[in-house]
Parts: C-alpha cells; structure tokens; sequence
C-alpha cells in the first residue's frame, strides 16, 4: 500500500486525494530542456545537499533517487503510486526526493528545475498546502529562485507563471457516470478556468470513474485564492456526487446492490483480467462500500488495490513475460487480497 493511502479521511470518500505542487527555478541555469547534462547534475546536487546534507529539520526524512540509476519498473511504480511524472521519470538527467511516509516528493528536472509536491489521502488541500509551503520556505532559503517582481515565479510553461501552484484532487464520480451528468459538470469546471485530466494527470484515461480536477492558471491569484477556489467547486461536486447517489439507489433498488455484489463476485473468482475490467469492477465495489451495501472492507483498501493492480507493480511481482499470464496474475492477486 502506497503510504499516503493510510492517512484516512472522515469528510468524504469521494475525494481519493488532494495534492499540491509548487513549479520553482534557480537562476543562472537555463529551463530544463535546455539543460546540459553537467547542469542537470549541478542542480540535483545543490537540491539535493539543501534537503539531505543540509542544516535542515527534514534531512533526515528523505531518501534520493536518480532516475538513471533506477529501472525502468522502478520509474514506473512511481509514477503509478502518483510520486512522480511520467516525464520525470522518462528523464534521464532528473532524480527525486522521496519523504519516507512518501506524503512528499521534490521532483528535480522535470518540466521545472524544482516541482515541490505533496500529496495527501482524502479532502486535505488546505493541510496539503501548509506543507508545501514550509518546504519551499526551507528551499528558498538556501537556493536561488527566478523570481520577477511583477509576474511571480518564473516557470518552463507559462501557464505556471505567478504562484507556480496547482492544487488538484483525484476524486471517483460513478453515480454522475451512470446517470449522464458528468459531460455537463466536466464542461462546468471547464468554463470557470479548471482542468479536468484522467488518473495519472495530462493524457491518461478516465479509468474505474476516476477524475483529476486542478486549477489551470496561476498568474494574478494568490496561493489562498487558488486553492479556495479549488475547495469550493470541489464540494459542489462533491454535493452533486452524493445526490446522484441517492437517485441510483432510489431508481435502481435492489439491481444496484445486486451489481455490487456481482462485481465483488467477479473478482474473488475471476482467472484472467485486465487492468481497464479491474479498475471499474474495483469502482463499483468502491461505491458499494461508501453507500454501506457491503462490508469487510474499507475505502481505502479498494484505493490501495487499484494501485497495485497496475501494470509496473505486477511486472515487479510476477515478471510476467505475456499479456495473458499478467492477467492471470493479476486475477490470482487481487483474489488473494479480497478473501482477507
């Protein structure tokens, strides 16, 4: 189980995570894909001693790596347990650093010099934040942000210009699936400046009813209005979820509790199954859960199970050789897990 999974939430099930990154720069080095590979390493090495070697309250929290020295598995866990990009981990010259209740990540060379990221189980952007910002205060007092005194921080992609914040949170909206609403709410955020992006950020798929919302803009806003704005739009979503929910139950009686229990059926006895048929089989399960139909397990277990089902973290437990025997892993894996 990813660590940041077992911080639970009271406030709402909907809400799967909430995550803040800060984009920063050092002056003096060009943006990243511009980078030389001896300037890579200067500024993995200068971020690096800040946060392990340094006079700081969090060297002893982190563990560095490089992603040169990792394999390709290894990058790809990571990138499935949400620690770092896709495009961190596809970068040779980059390296992170990884909080031991992996609630924290600093991800070095990425889009930025610097992509401070903290990520919390459940509704939690404001504490999130909180976080995040002391880290970056420890940082900047030991590094040398490029900073303009009429835009902000500057940053590789304009978008991120000003604050450098994006404030997300990755939530699961099967009830609005099912009944049609979700196009009309998704074109909602759209319209007021957010972004709406699938389970592993920009270009991944809508899997097992899973959304990331995030603000889009960063330029004019403060840090506090950014995620306000977030927080807000979010419960309305949230409100519109668990109506929805209600109508299924009202509409569907005793069909959606029997959907439920066949989804749970089909995965403690299925023998082969792709990651695309686990994923929404595991939301319907979810939602079973959260609207008390069924029991023994608990919220997070599904959220939990939805990350170790996926390709890279199956690959390191069976190192499966074709499609077909991965999914008969997978199968057999998940259950193992559900006869718990």
């Amino acid at each position: 189980m990813s660590n940041w999974i077992k911080n639970e939430d009271n406030i709402s099930n909907v809400v799967i995570s909430s995550r803040i990154r800060l984009a920063r720069n050092l002056i003096d080095y060009p943006f990243p894909n511009k980078l030389k590979k001896e300037e890579a390493e200067e500024i993995m090495k200068k971020i690096k001693e800040t946060i392990i070697n340094g006079n700081t309250v969090l060297k002893d929290e982190f563990k560095f790596y490089k992603m040169d020295e990792l394999d390709e598995i290894e990058r790809k866990i990571m990138v499935e347990n949400h620690l770092i990009s896709m495009d961190l981990a596809n970068n040779k010259n980059a390296g992170v650093l990884i909080k031991n209740d992996e609630t924290v990540s600093i991800m070095i060379n990425e889009e930025d010099h610097l992509r401070i990221q903290t990520l919390f189980s459940g509704f939690k952007l404001d504490e999130a934040w909180d976080i995040a910002d002391k880290i970056d205060d420890i940082l900047e007092e030991n590094l040398n942000y490029t900073f303009d005194e009429k835009l902000g921080y500057l940053t590789s992609c304009p978008t991120n210009v000003g604050t450098g914040l994006r404030a997300s949170i990755m939530i699961h909206l099967p009830a609005l699936v099912e009944l049609g609403y979700i196009n009309g709410v998704l074109n909602a955020v759209n319209q007021i400046g957010l972004a709406v992006r699938g389970i592993y950020g920009e270009g991944s798929g809508y899997f097992g009813n899973i959304y990331q919302i995030s603000n889009q803009l960063t330029l004019g806003r403060d840090e506090k209005e950014i995620i306000g704005n977030i927080i807000g739009i979010s419960k309305q979503i949230i409100e519109k979820e668990l109506s929805s929910r209600e109508i299924l139950k009202n509409r569907l009686g005793p069909k959606l509790e029997d959907r439920f229990f066949r989804s749970l059926g089909i995965l403690k006895n299925a023998r082969l199954i792709d990651s695309k048929e686990a994923m929404n089989l595991l939301s319907n399960i979810k939602l079973g859960i959260e609207m008390g139909y069924i029991e023994g397990f608990t919220t997070r277990d599904i959220d939990s199970l939805m990350i170790q089902i996926q390709p890279a973290y199956q690959f390191r437990l069976y190192n499966s050789t074709n499609s077909v025997q991965r999914d008969m892993n997978r199968a057999k894996f998940i259950r193992e897990k559900l006869s718990i």
